[in-house]
């Protein structure tokens, strides 16, 4: 199985104070049985940057750069980036608000590399969600 990795992923395993740091180090182990490859793409690269950056979790775009290049060259399983040739036209019919694009544009990518879309992003038609369960008790 090939996995692209969310930006939200992506800042989890890299971080280990992020609140699902341990979650998606769980996710990771149980997935290197079964991975044949991780992926990034500049989406996911570029957010990780940024936020790890405006959030604190690395000092500068240098740093969080060496950051990335750290968590890819520690894998057991190869990190590669694809290439995105996934324009606007290509997104996914759930794409209805702008705070979707990101998503179809990933998912949309994933499924054109035959890779699934791994996030801690809950609604996400087709994607692997690694995130809290959903709990089901009615109050």
């Amino acid at each position: 199985m090939k996995y692209l990795l969310d930006v939200n992923v992506l800042i989890a395993l890299g971080h280990t104070g992020h609140t699902h740091h341990t979650r998606t180090i769980r996710w990771y182990v149980s997935a290197l049985k079964m991975a044949t490859g991780f992926h990034t793409c500049s989406i996911t690269e570029l957010g990780f940057v940024r936020v790890s950056v405006l959030t604190g979790l690395q000092p500068s775009v240098n740093a969080a750069r060496e950051a990335l290049d750290a968590l890819k060259a520690s894998s057991k399983v190869r990190f590669e980036l694809i290439a995105d040739d996934v324009g606007v036209a290509q997104l996914p019919a759930f794409v209805k608000k702008p705070q979707s694009l990101t998503d179809g544009h990933l998912i949309e990518l994933a499924r054109r590399h035959s890779q699934k879309l791994v996030t801690l992003d809950r609604g996400i038609p087709g994607a692997v969600f690694i995130g809290e369960p959903c709990s089901t008790k009615r109050r």
